[in-house]
């Protein structure tokens, strides 16, 4: 519980530290009239406590709740945007100032400091506004369907071209809905898949709230099964129901085990493990987690790994795994928080490779939070296997 505070009250100060800094580039600097000072000054404070209003209501349902919620989570990507743009021409104006210095150039006057404050500030809110625009319309836009080949040097031949598609990271939840679920589930139907893997954070919410929204699911369609494994943020919403109610509906759910693709001498083994996070609230550690679902199993056999962080990846390594299956990151969904991803997690996006193991990092089909993608597009993952070496 104190891990959870200390969280909470560092976010917020960061969350207030964020404003207070924009407030002082967009508002105080500029030296706007008063009455617009108050205004803009107003506005960033209700959109500043837009945020964390809109994390709180986004665990349950309503129309009312929805239209807070789309407000706060806009503004949680406008605002990322703002602060990058203007860090940005700060990093410019430091590198000026420095030059200007070392030039022995006088002194810029108060009111031209204050009309470049103003000018700086116009041009940052016309481009973050292009931006915010573009994002936007990027989750409007049908996910798009990404192939990728994976060689495995175990793979028998008989299952060479065996095709498996990944959705991930779909948070159904308070922006995302229904009619979301139906189209995806639609768009992987229509690739007649072997098999399809879900690699966590589907939802953002209870059973009670989003069991009709992911509903369609159960139309999903493989010969070889529908398969899921938890993210961190099915841990949010009690994993334990949503892992029952997915298995009520026809999707296998994998918690720390492995089932046999194929038969024994023409197959290859799929295995799955909780999250990461799951250690936080009763679940085992990773490595125990590893150690559960393939640590007894035959080496000769190659093996797909379906776990939602990629640095389960470095754990998974020296159980033999060919490939790994992740999500999570998002592929930093708004750039270049991508960045800044790479300090948590050893891969973003795409196919990776050490040693004799793989792994492909899918930037997701959903998003989180802003309703936003910027540089990094959603996807539907087509992994198509193939026998042989995975060397060169």
């Amino acid at each position: 519980m104190s891990r959870f505070f200390t969280f909470i009250a560092v976010a917020f100060s960061l969350l207030a530290g964020i404003h207070y800094y924009l407030w002082v580039r967009l508002i105080r600097d500029p030296r706007w009239t008063p009455a617009w000072s108050r205004a803009g000054g107003t506005l960033l404070a209700l959109l500043a406590m837009s945020v964390p209003i809109s994390l709180i209501l986004g665990r349950g349902a309503g129309d009312l709740r929805r239209g807070l919620v789309w407000t706060g989570y806009v503004w949680l990507g406008v605002m990322f945007l703002l602060l990058m743009v203007i860090v940005s021409t700060d990093l410019l104006r430091l590198v000026v100032a420095l030059g200007r210095r070392l030039a022995a150039a006088q002194p810029v006057d108060a009111q031209r400091r204050a009309l470049l404050a103003r000018a700086t500030a116009a041009v940052s809110g016309i481009l973050v506004a292009g931006l915010a625009a573009t994002a936007l319309r990027s989750v409007r836009k049908p996910v798009e369907v990404r192939k990728v080949g994976v060689r495995l040097a175990r793979l028998p031949p008989q299952q060479d071209g065996f095709r498996i598609v990944q959705l991930t990271d779909i948070h159904v939840g308070p922006t995302i809905g229904r009619s979301f679920v139906e189209e995806i589930v639609a768009h992987a139907n229509a690739l007649a898949p072997d098999l399809i893997a879900i690699t966590g954070d589907l939802v953002d919410g209870a059973v009670a709230h989003l069991a009709s929204a992911i509903e369609p699911l159960r139309k999903l369609r493989a010969p070889h099964g529908v398969f899921f494994v938890t993210g961190n943020h099915e841990y949010f919403s009690d994993a334990e129901a949503w892992a029952t109610e997915l298995n009520r509906i026809g999707i296998r759910v994998l918690r720390n085990e492995r089932v046999s693709i194929g038969n024994e001498s023409a197959g290859f083994d799929l295995a799955g493990v909780d999250d990461r996070s799951a250690v936080h609230y009763g679940g085992p550690a990773p490595q125990s987690a590893l150690t559960q679902a393939i640590g007894n199993r035959n080496p000769d056999r190659e093996l797909v790994l379906l776990a939602h962080q990629p640095r389960t990846f470095l754990d998974a390594q020296p159980f033999g795994v060919g490939l790994q299956l992740s999500g999570h990151t998002h592929g930093g969904q708004i750039w270049p928080f991508n960045f800044i991803v790479r300090l948590q997690q050893p891969f973003v996006a795409g196919l990776h490779r050490r040693g004799n193991s793989q792994i492909y990092v899918s930037r997701g089909t959903g998003y989180w939070g802003p309703p936003m993608r910027l540089g990094a597009p959603a996807e539907i993952t087509e992994i198509r296997l193939e026998s042989g070496s995975a060397a060169g």
